[in-house]
């Protein structure tokens, strides 16, 4: 069952959307880049500042596992604009910090906020659009991952060199105002899940969400971020070390991939709605296996070879999420959909550092920088691929145990 919406007002929604996702996205990628100066300035390790980038991830999975106990219990709308309310106040945080233990407390409220509003804000997205534009809706939302890349941390960057590190947090913090203010105006009530005949359901919690069937969509999407985040990370390092690029190339060939990703979400939004998710999933997850193995065995190139190669890979890679998030959201009911999702975000969230950890024990650095062990990784890569495969075959097949939400 979902809430009717003029398509002005659909439109509208979707872009608050994923304005909530741009400024979480651009605030966790923000850290990265800015990690040398954090070091020079509150004198850090780099073993510190990677707890500084992880406690944003781990909190976010540690609340998505928390929320799945409560999530559905309370109306969506209430629910992200309070979670959105809690990440503004800690980015703000992060923008007044004056040292390290400050910004890291304060970057681990803002992941703890940001987890669940993923979880939130995808519940809303099947709640509210009807199942043949649901795949458009999520690509929609999904391409200000994308954006954040082109045009987010590279805008950040440049405030932080011109008024100092303070100042994105201070703009994203603004940015955020302004999305939380339209929500609360054009976002409406989202709570048909607490209809008195779903009550029931919703109150013999957790135990109708822990069922095999379900289980089966943390597993794929378990996997299919985990395949992804063994090469992800090291990307950088592969084609400075490996390929022969320089530094400086390194801002044009994200700004291609973040391209790249931000135009394929959108077609790929339209294919799950023309074929189905399960299909457009089985589709990417094969032809991302040629970009993987291809870019992890690259030998030094020119720049336009490995630019070409890489928004291939980022451009297939990053639109596998929109099939399994609309496929897995499709399966569950309406009375289980935040609070699954919210374990979901934290299957995705626990993929994505722990393929980040296992690529770090099989990968050596050489004297000369080069990354040993990463076409073998590739290769692992694939494989986990295969076995998401696997798992998407046994779930699409599981309509029983987990059968379609009401469009």
């Amino acid at each position: 069952m979902t809430v009717a919406l003029s398509s002005r007002r659909e439109h509208w929604v979707l872009l608050l959307l994923a304005a909530v996702q741009f400024t979480h996205m651009m605030d966790f990628m923000l850290v990265m880049p800015l990690g040398p100066e954090f070091m020079r300035l509150f004198g850090i390790s780099a073993a510190s500042f990677g707890v500084l980038v992880s406690a944003y991830t781990l909190a976010s999975a540690g609340m998505g596992l928390l929320g799945g106990l409560w999530l559905d219990r309370f109306d969506r709308k209430r629910t992200l604009l309070v979670l959105y309310a809690g990440f503004l106040a800690a980015t703000l945080l992060c923008g007044a910090a004056d040292g390290y233990f400050g910004l890291l407390a304060a970057r681990t409220v803002a992941g703890a906020c940001a987890g669940l509003m993923s979880a939130v804000i995808q519940a809303i997205i099947g709640d509210l659009i009807p199942m043949e534009r649901r795949g458009r809706a999520i690509g929609t939302v999904m391409a200000s991952y994308g954006l954040s890349a082109v045009a987010g941390v590279p805008l950040g960057l440049g405030l932080a060199t011109q008024w100092g590190w303070r100042s994105p947090f201070w703009v994203i913090g603004a940015l955020s105002a302004g999305a939380w203010l339209g929500l609360l105006v054009l976002l409406p009530a989202v709570n048909r899940h607490l209809s008195p005949a779903r009550e029931a359901s919703s109150s013999a919690v957790p135990a109708p969400a822990w069922t095999p069937g379900l289980a089966l969509g943390w597993v794929l999407t378990f996997s299919v971020v985990f395949s992804g985040f063994l090469l992800i990370p090291y990307l950088s390092p592969f084609m400075v070390g490996n390929l022969g690029l320089q530094l400086s190339d390194l801002s044009w060939i994200y700004l291609c991939g973040g391209a790249a990703s931000l135009v394929s979400a959108r077609g790929i939004g339209r294919l799950v709605d023309r074929y189905g998710p399960a299909r457009i999933l089985g589709a990417l997850l094969v032809g991302t296996m040629v970009p993987h193995l291809v870019f992890t065995h690259l030998s030094a190139s020119p720049l336009p070879v490995v630019a070409g190669v890489f928004v291939l890979f980022m451009g297939l890679t990053s639109g596998r999420a929109i099939p399994t998030m609309a496929l897995v959201a499709s399966r569950v009911p309406p009375a289980l959909r935040g609070r699954y999702l919210a374990m979901n975000m934290a299957a995705s969230d626990g993929a994505s550092g722990l393929g980040a950890w296992v690529s770090g024990l099989l990968i050596t650095v050489a004297p000369d920088g080069a990354l040993v062990g990463f076409g073998f990784v590739g290769w692992i890569a694939v494989g986990v691929t295969g076995c998401a495969l696997f798992t998407l075959w046994v779930f699409t097949r599981r309509a029983v145990a987990l059968s379609p939400a009401p469009a």
